[in-house]
Order: C-alpha cells, then structure tokens, then sequence
C-alpha cells in the first residue's frame, strides 16, 4: 500500500528518521536551524516552542507509541492516530480534544503528520496548564511523568505507571528510528528522574512469575474455560504495549489477551489468568492462551529479540505446563486460528527464528537465569546454571551449542570466546567475572530507585553474581537493590550516586 502524501506542503518528502545522541534543547528555545532540520523535525521543535513543551519529550512520546509512524492514518488497536497516538474512543477522546485545542480538524490530525504533533503539545501543554505548572517546571523534563501518565488515557495506576515509564526509558536510552524518506532527527540519550508521585509498580504475575500483573476489566474476558488449554496464539497489538493494556482494561473493549510483551526490553504483563477465557482469536478462545507483541505487522522495527527471546521463553514454558506441543500446529499466528479475519502476526514476524528459541535455546522449559548465588562452572558441570550459562552465550552470539545443562567442548570454546572478547582471562572457565559480564550483557538504560522491568533483573543478577551475595531479581529497583549498586560502586572505585549510568553498566559488562 503507497504512503499516504503529508497534507501540509511544509512536511513535503517525509524521510527516514534516525534518532540518536545530540544535544538536549529545552522546551521554549528557539528552534534548530531550518536548514539543520527536516521536515518532521521541525514539526516537533516548532509544536515544542509553541506549546512549551520539552522537545524530546514529544519525540519519546512519539517514538514509544508509534516509533514515529503515522501509519497512513490507519487507527490502532484502541482507536488512536498518528505519530502522537491522538485517542478517539467511548473513553478517551484526545484527537477531538486537540482539535479544539488547535483548530486543526480531526481529518487533519489523523492524516497530517504536522498537525498530529501539533495536537499532541497541545493537548500535553492543556494538561500541564490544569496542573498548574509554571513556564520553569514545564522545562523540567522531569516534571511531565504524571502527565504523561495521564495522556496514556490509563485510569488504573500501575499501567499509567507502565506508559510513562516506557517514555522515560527511550529519553534516558536515546533511540535509533526510522521512519518515512531520509530524514535525520536527533534524540539524545539524558539522565531522568522523573516525579512519579503516588503511581506504584504493577503486582507480580500469579501464572508467570518473570511477568507483570495488570488484570483486565471482567468485561473483556469470561471466568473459566469450556475447553482443555491446547494452543499458544501469537498477536501483535496494532499499538503501543502499555496503550494495549490499558485498552483491554477499557470495557469497550471487548477483547484481551493472556499476556502482553513489549517491544524495547521484552517485558511481559499478564491481564488475564491463564485459567481463564481471554478474547483474543474467536475460535481459539476456549483452547487458546493468547500473547500480544507490542507493534505494528507492516513494521519490522518492533521485532525486536528481545521480545523473541522473552516471549519465546514464555510460550515455551506455556507448553511445558500443559503438554503443548512445541510446533507450528499448536503455536499458531491469530490469522491461522479458523474464522477470523486478522492478518497478524504478518510477514515480519519471523516463525523460524520463534520456533528455534522456542524448541531449541529453552530446552523444553524456561531458561532459569535468576539463583541466589552462581556456582563456577567448568568442564564436565551440568544441571540448572550450566543452561543459564549456555542460554546467554548463545543470546550473545557466541555459539554454546545446544541448551542441555552440560559443560562440553563446544560450551567451553564459546565461554573462552566471550571472555577474549570482553577482556576477561580467557580460561574457559565461568567464575564471577565472567558471570557478571554475562549477566549484565545487553542494553545499557539509564536505571535508578523505581527503575523497573528486564533491564533491573539483568542488573540485579549481574550484582548478584559480582558481590557475592544475593540480590533479588524482581525486576524492580528498589532501597535493597539501591544500596547493592552503592556497594558495588565502592567496591569498583566508581562514583558512588546508587544511579546505574554507563560507568557502572561499563565495569558490570567488563566483569569488574
């Protein structure tokens, strides 16, 4: 299907945007030199100066609901529109709220990327007003957490939480996106901290443990099961991750799902209880659990592995609980499950590279990577940590062989791989060094006290395995995990803030 034209001759040849480390501008400054910008750009620093709000808070926002695709001016999943995700629903109503805000029609907020960044700051700015910030704090990034919470249209407070955290990561983080043409546009990666008030962290999965819980409204969802559990059915959302559940907690909704992965780090939120009906696949319902991947079929970029790998693990140990066979007649996509008319998950979902973390890294059940402690493991060790060891060689690219839980030459030649390449003695051998670098391999976001998802528990096993004694790897970075990271930063000759920045992320991944 061709892209849609952009109606304002201003934002003629909307390009590719790759979105990496510059330099912050502030809310209200003047904006980048045309001739620096493109087109999409300038959108948001002249809809930033307009409205006062932070530039970079718009493109994370942007970024974390639609990686900045307009998607020919198609709704989600939950009715919203465009780059800023502009909501028209029973319950949420933003894309008529900026139109009046704006005076740009609802037609042209839908379908005109300039005009839907527009309506986005100023439905940002209508709610700071409300919360009567002054011209100082709107240029505190920091200050906009719980109204970005609330631009989420979440009214459950762990999945506002969920939303404005995720924006918050992708400006602690910085991010590479891209978007239609050529078109360059900077978002630095920055320090946060941002002012979350009385919005609490969602509770812990009661079917899996790794996941978050965040019911769905009963509306969406039938109490037990008229069928025995036989399949795993793969969604993609058709919208953002904490968008998704806040959908299925509407009850206009009418749909919802088992589970529900994000893109960025493979976060996984469970809504309904597996001993339930969600309605997800029609037909599938009663036999079916369903997993929703956050993202768009007609956009590779949310593949990410990170969500193949979470949600690979997930569904493997989905079929290990209830005698599902690990292959393509029991694991199916929504549009294969018989009477229904969706085409997800679609052509960029790929099946082959699914099915080998399903079948073949989990080794029949979840990688267990979490333990109080980490043993050394050499030659001829077997059992639980020697899988984990396996699992992550192989998430890194070096290749450990089959996930079986023994020691063998091929395990011993990637360990001694692994450890040249970051520096470590290379003696084949996994001792605490090479744990840590191990366990804390992967992205390097920004993290501090109320940090919470994958990126935490990686951190907190890596801590674990580097002091010595155990930190709980529950994903959510609280005083216990805090105080580690103090230690360990002591310990290492860091500066000692109890914050995880690129120096701490740095020694973890060298195995100091």
């Amino acid at each position: 299907m061709p892209r849609i034209p952009l109606a304002r001759a201003a934002l003629a040849g909307l390009g590719t945007l790759a979105v990496l480390a510059a330099t912050a501008q502030p809310a209200g400054a003047s904006p980048r030199t045309a001739r620096a910008e493109g087109p999409v750009a300038h959108a948001f620093s002249s809809a930033a100066a307009e409205y006062g709000v932070p530039r970079d808070l718009l493109i994370a926002l942007g970024y974390s609901e639609t990686h900045l695709d307009g998607h020919h001016g198609l709704p989600s999943q939950a009715g919203g529109y465009g780059v800023m995700h502009l909501v028209s629903n029973p319950d949420q109503h933003t894309l008529e709220l900026a139109s009046r805000l704006t005076g740009d029609t609802v037609r042209e907020l839908r379908t005109d990327t300039a005009a839907n960044i527009r309506g986005g700051a100023a439905v940002l700015r209508s709610y700071a007003d409300q919360a009567g910030l002054s011209t100082a704090e709107r240029r505190d990034t920091d200050t906009w957490y719980p109204l970005l919470a609330r631009y989420g249209g979440a009214t459950d407070p762990a999945t506002a939480r969920l939303y404005a955290d995720t924006v918050y990561t992708f400006l602690a983080k910085g991010v590479t996106a891209r978007a239609e043409g050529g078109e360059k546009l900077t978002l630095p990666a920055r320090e946060v901290a941002p002012e979350r008030g009385s919005l609490a962290p969602a509770a812990q999965s009661p079917d899996y443990p790794s996941a978050l819980w965040v019911p769905a409204n009963a509306a969406n969802y039938a109490v037990g099961r008229t069928a025995a559990i036989s399949k795993v059915v793969i969604h993609v959302t058709e919208g953002s991750y904490a968008g998704t559940i806040s959908w299925f907690q509407n009850p206009s909704a009418q749909v919802s799902a088992h589970y529900v992965v994000r893109s960025s780090d493979g976060q996984i939120t469970q809504m309904v209880r597996e001993k339930d009906t969600a309605w997800h696949a029609r037909s599938g319902n009663a036999s079916g659990i369903g997993i929703e991947h956050e993202g768009y079929i007609d956009n590779p970029s949310w593949f990410t592995d990170a969500m193949y790998r979470s949600s690979a693990a997930l569904t493997a140990s989905i079929c290990a609980r209830y005698g599902i066979p690990k292959d393509r007649a029991h694991i199916v996509g929504h549009s294969e499950v018989p009477g229904n008319d969706h085409t997800d998950p679609g052509p960029n979902w790929n099946w082959t590279y699914y099915m080998q973390l399903v079948g073949g890294s989990t080794g029949g059940g979840e990688v267990q990577l979490s333990f109080p402690s980490y043993d050394t493991l050499r030659s001829g060790s077997t059992g639980a940590q020697v899988s984990a060891a396996q699992s992550l060689l192989n998430a890194q690219g070096f290749d450990a062989g089959t996930v079986d839980g023994s020691f063998g030459t091929k395990t011993g030649s990637a360990v001694t791989a692994f450890q040249k390449a970051r520096g470590l003695d290379a003696d084949g051998v996994v001792g605490a060094r090479t744990w840590t670098a191990l366990l804390s391999a992967g992205t390097t976001p920004a993290l501090s006290q109320g940090s919470t998802g994958a990126a935490v528990q990686r951190l907190q096993r890596a801590l674990t395995a580097a002091l010595g004694r155990t930190v709980t790897a529950d994903g959510d970075f609280g005083p216990g995990t805090q105080q580690a990271v103090r230690d360990y930063q002591t310990s290492r000759s860091l500066g000692v803030d109890g914050q995880v920045g690129p120096a701490t992320w740095g020694a973890l991944q060298a195995g100091r």
